[in-house]
This record gives structure tokens, sequence and C-alpha cells, in this order.
């Protein structure tokens, strides 16, 4: 990956706290998406003892996957401790009283402070775009996934927030949009990391503002700042901002200026061992065709 669009992970977390208090008012895209998750998964016959909601946020999926498998252990992870405190909030006292609230883990999916084969279901809405080396973290949430387990995530594609990135494109040499991975490329990872039939789809989720400056507000109060290690280290001067401004009129509609978001669905499971029929595991051993 180019190393001027890899993630700084203290200012994602630095970002995230800081917006942990205001997330869930302009978090407009995030809850849609989480709805539309459910969505999904009403299809699909799943009973967890235990599941982890990485990358949780501000917890708003926690009520309905707790109503969903009212018997599971919830783990709630996220790498900002401001949104995991949030999330724990949602709690009420009598969840807590007899040991039914969510377990939280501050950690980066990356690297799962978790043991292996711990977990029936991860569900993981909006957060996988933060990861510096997606084969890995796929690697790693196969790791803590029990045979069986079902993996379920949303993240955006290379289409989202076009319309920023290319008022932005003729004013300076930084990075300002993070980087996204195609949906195919998404798919194979998954089958590199060991899980089996995956499910990818795609859809596009436009939000339109007044101006250029609304949005990039909103993209500030969820803590999505600009955190590439090639982004512009001081205030964007106020000519160049303004450049960026006019150069987002090209794309006005109806009085509105669009924000595409290329959303992308992805489920896939830990597929079983295979076994003999005395129940002994089968192990595939590869040789190397012989020399010629």
């Amino acid at each position: 990956m180019d190393n001027a669009l890899s993630v700084d992970k203290r200012l994602v977390r630095t970002s995230f706290d800081r917006a942990a208090a205001g997330y869930d008012a302009a978090a407009v895209l995030q809850h849609e998406v989480c709805k539309r998750m459910f969505g999904r998964l009403e299809l699909i016959k799943l009973e967890p003892a235990a599941l982890l909601d990485a990358g949780c946020g501000t917890g708003n999926a926690t009520a309905q996957l707790q109503s969903r498998f009212p018997r599971a252990t919830l783990y709630s992870l996220d790498i900002a401790p401001a949104m995991l405190r949030h999330a724990m909030g949602r709690s009420s006292w009598w969840q807590r009283a007899r040991g039914r609230a969510p377990k939280p883990v501050c950690a980066d999916i990356e690297h799962l402070p978790l043991r292996s084969q711990a977990l029936d279901l991860v569900w993981s809405n909006l957060a996988l775009q933060w990861v510096n080396d997606p084969p890995h973290a796929f690697t790693e949430l196969k790791r803590v996934m029990a045979p069986g387990g079902l993996l379920m995530f949303t993240t955006l594609g290379p289409d989202t927030l076009k319309e920023l990135r290319a008022a932005y494109a003729a004013t300076d040499g930084y990075t300002h949009v993070n980087r996204f991975i195609d949906m195919h490329d998404i798919g194979d990872m998954l089958v590199h990391a060991g899980f089996a039939n995956p499910v990818m789809d795609m859809e596009y989720i436009t939000l339109t503002y007044a101006d250029a400056r609304a949005l990039m507000r909103d993209l500030k109060a969820i803590g999505a700042h600009n955190a590439t290690a090639g982004r512009p280290r001081g205030m964007t001067a106020r000519a160049a901002l303004a450049r960026v401004e006019a150069n987002y009129e090209q794309f006005r509609r109806d009085g509105r200026l669009p924000a595409t978001f290329e959303v992308i669905y992805g489920h896939a499971w830990v597929p079983a061992p295979r076994v003999t029929a005395d129940g002994r595991r089968i192990i595939d051993i590869k040789t190397a065709p012989p020399a010629r």
C-alpha cells in the first residue's frame, strides 16, 4: 500500500475520542447502514454463544444485537476509549447487575486481544476501512472465530467521497481522502484468509449538503478526519479551501451538493474442519509438481 495512504492509528483514536459525545447526532450514514445490515442478518439462521461488535463506536447496534441474541455474550470492541465508554453507557442497571452488559474491549481490529476460536459471530459496521492491512485483519478475525462462525460486515468502496476527492485533486500534492478497497478484492482477501462462501454486495448512498463546508463539518463530527500519512500537517490555507469549495460546485444538482458513499456489504463463514467417518480430521497436503 502507498505509504501516503496508510492510516495513522493514533490520530484515528484521538479523532473518534473527540467526536464521541456528538457522534450519534451526526452519524446519519452509519445508523442507516446499521439498519440495513440488520435486515440482512434477519435472513440468516444463527444462534451464537459469543459475538463481537468490532468497531462498535457508541454502541448503536448493541440493543438490537442483544435483542436478536439474548443468550449470547456480547463483546464490544473499539479503538477509541471515549467511544467505548458511550457504548457501555447504553446498558441498563439491571443488565449490569445480572452480568448481561456487553464486555468492553479497547483494541485495534488488526490486533485482537481475544483467544482463538472464541466467537460464533463477528459483526462490524463501517469500521474495516480504518485498517492498514486488510488481509491481516481478516486473518485475525478468522483466528478468533469458531468453525461454523459467521463474519458479517460493511465497509466503504473506492467511489466513496469521490466528489470531495475530485475537488481536492488540483489544489496540492497531499492526500485528503482515505483509500477504500474494491469489493472484489475484499472477496479475494476473505478466501485467502480461510473464510468460505463469501457473499459481497454493494450499493451507493448519497447524502446532500448546502455547501462543501457542511460536509466537512459532518465528517469532523463523526471523527472521520483525514488520517492518512500523506495528509497536510497544518491548517489548510483559506485560499486553498476556497478552491476546493469552488471545485466542488461542479457537482451541484437541484441546489444541493452530493456526497457519494459506496457501501459494501459482506459476509462469510468459517468452514468446519473436514473429518473421516471415524471423526479424524482430514489435512490436505500439497506437494510441489515434479521437476522437469
